[in-house]
């Protein structure tokens, strides 16, 4: 069985750390998040990382264990570095624009499809055929892209749709005669 939860959080140079209670703050380059853990495990930051134990033995205290680990993790990269999905547009007349903070997207609807940018992320559209959302939550950007990927998803037979760069679509063969 893993034990993630036994490997300290490294604070790379910039980033600073600051424990309250059973709240996480962490403050970086790319802006500043706090993780609230539950009362199974102990955090603490020594030596430029954070370390997170577990108040016991019981099943719970091991679950949240690893959990508050990489969720005090992924803040780090967050502030640090921040996270980053790309998707590309596939399709004739498929294409993506950005207005101001409005993402436009012509996906063979009969009308546009307006985009809202949520706060706390940013999408850039280099080419018609590219979306990236940056941003330093990971679950935020992770569910505007999903969101962004629900308006056109791709399709088995030609592969049309909005998809993740690094996807794989499974193409079906279509009907014979």
């Amino acid at each position: 069985m893993s034990r993630i939860g036994k490997r300290p959080v490294a604070l790379p140079s910039g980033v600073e750390a600051k424990v309250s209670g059973q709240t996480v703050e962490v403050k970086g380059p790319k802006g500043t998040r706090s993780f609230t853990a539950t009362d199974d495990v102990t955090l603490s930051v020594e030596d430029g990382a954070v370390s997170v134990t577990p108040r016991g033995t019981s099943k719970r205290a091991r679950q949240q264990w690893g959990m508050s680990r990489t969720m005090v993790a992924n803040l780090v990269h967050g502030v640090s570095e921040g996270f980053k999905k790309e998707l590309e547009i596939n399709g004739v007349g498929y294409r993506a624009q950005m207005q101001g903070n409005v993402l436009k997207l012509n996906l063979g609807y009969s009308h546009e499809v307006n985009f809202a940018v949520p706060e706390g992320v940013t999408i850039t559209a280099p080419k018609v055929t590219q979306i990236i959302v940056e941003g330093s939550d990971q679950q935020l950007v992770g569910q505007v892209a999903a969101n962004i990927r629900e308006w056109r998803a791709p399709e088995p037979y030609k592969g049309k749709g909005i998809k993740y760069k690094d996807e794989y679509i499974f193409r079906k063969e279509g009907k014979k005669k």
